[in-house]
């Protein structure tokens, strides 16, 4: 099984991203495997305690919502990543880099 965790840093305002909400989805959509909200330090630590199998998967960050309710706006009403976890890989670090007028990803450590 293999873990997965998230980090959405604020680039505009140069600080993690608390409260955006962020869900957890089989690959093309589909009814959620887990529901969260980023921590005071912009993170999900830990999607499923038992980790997922290998497999395509997405996460779809809530950010339009969270960015009209720090008196921004975007273009980006939710940002979709869709990954595939691998077989013989344990964990799966997916952060988000996010403006109002764009956003980044990439695989951390």
């Amino acid at each position: 099984m293999i873990g997965v965790s998230t980090h959405i840093l604020d680039t505009a305002l140069g600080r993690p991203a608390a409260g955006v909400p962020v869900r957890l989805e089989p690959g093309g959509g589909g009814t959620p495997l887990a529901v969260a909200v980023t921590d005071a330090d912009g993170r999900v630590k830990d999607w499923l305690p038992q980790g997922l199998p290998p497999g395509r998967y997405r996460l779809i960050f809530g950010t339009g919502e969270w960015l009209r309710a720090t008196g921004r706006d975007s273009v980006y009403l939710e940002i979709a990543i869709e990954v595939e976890l691998k077989e013989g890989e344990k964990h799966y670090h997916l952060p988000l880099l996010l403006a109002p007028n764009g956003y980044t990803t990439y695989r951390g450590s």
